[in-house]
């Protein structure tokens, strides 16, 4: 499956396992996401973490925030998410029509 710079990758194995004289056989799935390369702005880096979500950091990595999509009976729609480290919460910030201007909102505070 692959959308917007994010894939996902499927894979199922067999496990054999042997204990207290039994066999047994089971299936493990593994997903393996690869994400493209973060989208750098000035003064804020994105990183998409599954179609309608982004972590916002600053280039050096520390976490502003994030960026959600949604869909509204006129379009889509961006809100943005401050995360606040003392507190351990987020304060929406504004919801955006575009989402340079959502992006904006990081880049100003």
């Amino acid at each position: 499956m692959s959308a917007a710079g994010l894939s996902l990758t499927l894979s199922t194995t067999g496990i054999t396992t042997a204990g207290a004289g039994r066999q047994r056989e089971a299936l493990m799935t593994t997903l393996a996401f690869a994400g493209s390369a973060p989208l750098v702005r000035p003064g804020v880096a994105l990183t998409q973490l599954h179609d309608d979500l982004w972590r916002v950091t600053m280039p050096e990595g520390d976490v502003l925030g994030y960026l959600e999509r949604f869909a509204v009976r006129d379009g889509m729609r961006f809100r943005a998410k401050r995360f606040i480290a003392r507190q351990r919460r987020f304060i929406v910030m504004g919801e955006f029509w575009s989402m340079d201007d959502a992006i904006d909102t990081f880049r100003a505070n």
